[in-house]
């Protein structure tokens, strides 16, 4: 029988959040410590397999004897920490922060953006009519994932997605400055003329929905995507002998997008063009067309 490898233990820090102790491994964050307690931080540019940006500022917390708010998704848990998530100088700067996100960008397909801002009383429109906006128009260049940097934070989960941490295509980067700063191809071309091998591994990130399926974009033009008709099955995919895992999302018995769970040993989220969009034969021969 063999054994499952493992590193060494490690000793456990205790916190208090909220007035509750709480012990955690060396080297977690607070934001760990938070979900051990079963405390909810909103978080935008955090992602479980990516190394935290610091980039939203929506997930920050209040540390005792601290002069500024700390990122709870990259500060360390330090012995004695004593930690505030619902301050009220934590909820002032997260309405703020959620009040010039929501005022600049179009949040409508940020998954909880709207309890956010209702939960911290956020009034985006108090800049008027007059706030400067992102208002790009969507790029559809190609038929497996559109941008629609109208809804981009600027997270940069995408860059690092398709820079040195994973995919090494390095295909997208920041481009401009200040207000004219966004997510750009080299020289801006299109998708199709640039370095991207379509792995999709920024649309996995992207957590706003500025980078979405051709599929999924094409149905919520249409009014007819719909999440809770949704089910979700996760498989092996067939391509090759990797034996990535993919989770296939149906509704109305086609496959509308694939997924990978962050948790697999293989991917820890991450595809290659063949298991993210190689799909369609099966919609074909469910139909009764001989696949291509």
């Amino acid at each position: 029988m063999t054994g499952v490898p493992v590193g060494p233990p490690k000793r456990l820090v205790e916190i208090t959040v909220d007035g509750k102790a709480v012990r955690v491994p060396e080297g977690s964050t607070i934001l760990d410590a938070c979900h051990a307690v079963g405390k909810d931080v909103p978080t935008l540019c955090y992602g479980d397999t990516l190394t935290p940006k610091n980039a939203c500022r929506v997930c920050v917390v209040e540390v005792e004897g601290a002069r500024t708010l700390a990122p709870a998704c990259s500060r360390k848990a330090e012995p004695g920490m004593t930690v505030g998530t619902d301050t009220e100088r934590v909820r002032h700067s997260r309405k703020i922060v959620l009040e010039l996100l929501g005022s600049s960008v179009d949040l409508s397909t940020t998954p909880r953006a709207a309890e956010w801002i209702e939960e911290y009383g956020a009034r985006p429109d108090r800049f008027g009519p007059d706030a400067a906006k992102v208002d790009q128009p969507v790029k559809v260049d190609n038929d497996l994932y559109v941008r629609d940097y109208d809804k981009c934070i600027l997270c940069y989960k995408c860059v690092d997605a398709c820079g040195e941490q994973w995919q090494n295509s390095f295909a997208i980067s920041v481009a401009g400055r200040g207000f004219d700063a966004t997510i750009s191809t080299e020289f801006d071309a299109a998708l199709p003329d640039s370095a991207c091998v379509y792995c999709g591994n920024c649309v996995e990130v992207c957590p706003t929905g500025a980078l979405s399926f051709k599929t999924e974009f094409d149905m919520r033009e249409a009014g007819i995507w719909d999440e809770s008709r949704q089910t979700q099955t996760t498989t092996i995919c067939s391509y090759c002998g990797v034996g990535c895992n993919l989770t296939l999302h149906v509704q109305d018995n086609r496959i509308v997008k694939v997924t990978s769970p962050h948790d697999n040993p293989v991917t820890h989220g991450n595809l290659c063009i063949k298991g993210r969009f190689g799909f369609q034969h099966v919609q074909n021969v469910a139909a009764g067309e001989a696949p291509g």
